[in-house]
């Protein structure tokens, strides 16, 4: 089994910044993909970033210039930098790893973290 556990969230104002992270635990051989997700209330889950083992990195339109993902393979640890913050960028945010474990190739959510942005 394994887990994610999300750090970092809180309560900003627009224009601040605020640093996410997310350790992966457990039956872990490799991680493929780690990623954030987000979701307001009332709207769909939807990509925020992510970057696979290669380092390659994708990212939605709306936070390109703004936010910078990384990861750090031997921690197991995938970090989200958030600048410029908009009151738009309210939701709770998941992180997603695509792990290879002793099962296979599998698919694990964090429980989330909530960030605020005040206007």
């Amino acid at each position: 089994q394994v887990q994610l556990v999300e750090s970092g969230g809180g309560l900003v104002q627009a224009g601040g910044s605020l640093r996410l992270s997310c350790v992966a635990s457990g039956s872990i051989f490799s991680i493929n993909v780690m990623g954030w997700y987000r979701q307001a209330p009332g709207k769909q889950r939807e990509l925020v970033a992510d970057i696979n083992s290669g380092g390659n990195t994708n990212y939605a339109d709306s936070v390109k210039g703004r936010f910078t993902i990384s990861r750090l393979d031997v921690k197991k640890t995938v970090n989200l930098q958030m600048n410029s913050l908009k009151p738009e960028d309210t939701a709770l945010y998941l992180c997603k790893a695509v792990v290879f474990g002793r099962g296979g190739l599998s698919t694990y959510w964090g429980q989330g973290t909530q960030v605020t942005v005040s206007s």
